[in-house]
């Protein structure tokens, strides 16, 4: 009787990922950028602003300049498209750098052409 139950559990695993293989995916929380690049300030805008404006990051992390300069580090980032045709992929991402007071000191952004 268990290895009917491994069996139909095979099958359906088999079955869902083979429709994901030819369905759309999505990587990542969407996010509003625009919320983000008509608002921010840097050198004034805030963690809890950019938080507000596009929720929790997906990562975060430490960037060490080459002078030493340490900043805090947000990742956002989306990705969608089709399995069977990954050249229609759209994929846009934002990374925020925060000084140790938690000011934005600085971006990176990239996002699909228009």
């Amino acid at each position: 009787m268990r290895w009917m139950t491994r069996f139909a559990s095979a099958a359906a695993l088999s079955i869902g990922i083979s429709g994901c293989a030819t369905g759309w995916f999505h990587v990542g929380s969407d996010f509003d950028l625009s919320a983000f690049t008509t608002h921010v300030e840097r050198g004034t805008t805030t963690r809890e602003q950019v938080r507000s404006w596009l929720g929790a990051p997906a990562a975060t992390g430490v960037d060490v300049q080459t002078s030493g300069q340490r900043f805090d580090e947000w990742t956002y980032y989306f990705a969608e498209g089709k399995m069977s045709n990954l050249s229609g992929t759209s994929l846009k991402t934002l990374q925020v750098k925060f000084d140790s007071n938690g000011i934005v000191q600085g971006w990176n952004l990239t996002q699909p052409p228009q």
